[in-house]
């Protein structure tokens, strides 16, 4: 089995009054010995002995989910950076009750890969009698999720609520009461003697268990000439999926160009891609041979 907290002391014997032997840490490996009710004798690597609680512990199986979740996570590619206001549990999937196995310490430096959300247990949303448009039945409260790659290597999820998104602080004024979910450097211009960032951003409503993952897009570029970032593009309603993807290709007289690929979601649920082009300072669709430009889709929004 596995420790799956900080640090945990062993005991000599299973009773009120004990010696603590030694102690294991976070992650570490042990041999199991025996059980009695609610602890575990085991034996760790260095061949201390002792028992521990069964809470503490993970189980091979566990660990082995852990590790083919960063494998088959190890190359997506990034959608934001941050870091961890507290100590946090990293999960095995979006949830408080899910298995955990590793902690990260408090400004503890990650990627984010992609969200999910996961239902608030013991938490129901209920509608306001008072107000009469209120028509929101009573449900369930959902909270999102980050799924990370640590500065380990190791995948996992955690409450997003507990990361703070490392948004440039040059673009992060121009939020507008929007909440980031990914940003991206598409590619930097001169001015005079420094080149400077021409950022994509990914923005949603600052509320959590949005059917989407971001809903607007926006492109930052810098103006030489006034020496300041302004909006060179805006795209809303959008029922938009993580990952987002930038990269540049060759479009000929125009040169090689930042490309940036979103993917959406339609009305039935069915994800396709679009390709966006920038020539500073225009932004453009890239439409595929016979592909026709996509209609906005029509969502009702809240009044908040």
């Amino acid at each position: 089995m596995y420790v799956a907290a900080p640090e945990v002391f062993l005991r000599d014997r299973v009773a009120q009054v004990y010696n603590k032997v030694g102690s294991v840490k976070n992650g570490e490996k042990v041999v199991v010995l025996d059980r009695e009710k609610r602890f575990i004798q085991v034996r760790t690597a260095a061949g201390l002995q002792g028992w521990i609680e069964q809470r503490y512990l993970i189980s091979q199986q566990v660990f082995d989910n852990f590790q083919n979740l960063t494998r088959d996570h190890q190359n997506d590619l990034p959608q934001a950076t941050g870091v961890t206001r507290n100590e946090t549990n990293l999960h095995i999937e979006p949830g408080r009750e899910s298995d955990h196995l590793y902690q990260l310490a408090a400004g503890s430096k990650l990627t984010v890969l992609a969200r999910g959300t996961a239902e608030k247990a013991g938490v129901v949303q209920a509608s306001n009698p008072l107000l009469k448009k209120d028509k929101q039945p009573a449900g369930p409260v959902y909270e999102d999720w980050w799924l990370i790659r640590d500065a380990q290597g190791r995948a996992g999820w955690v409450l997003a609520r507990m990361v703070d998104l490392d948004v440039p602080l040059e673009i992060a004024q121009y939020a507008e009461g929007e909440r980031f979910m990914g940003f991206f450097v598409l590619n930097e211009v001169q001015d005079e003697d420094k080149k400077v960032p021409q950022y994509l951003a990914l923005l949603s409503e600052p509320k959590d268990g949005q059917p989407f993952d971001y809903d607007k897009v926006h492109v930052f570029t810098w103006n030489v000439k006034r020496h300041r970032y302004e909006t060179a593009y805006r795209e809303r309603n959008l029922n938009g999926v993580l990952p987002a993807t930038v990269t540049h290709e060759d479009f000929g007289k125009e040169g090689t160009l930042p490309v940036f690929i979103l993917r959406v979601k339609d009305d039935a649920g069915n994800v396709a891609e679009r390709k966006y082009k920038l020539n500073t300072p225009i932004v453009r669709r890239v439409l595929a041979p016979g592909e026709a430009p996509a209609k906005p889709v029509a969502r009702k929004r809240k009044k908040r």
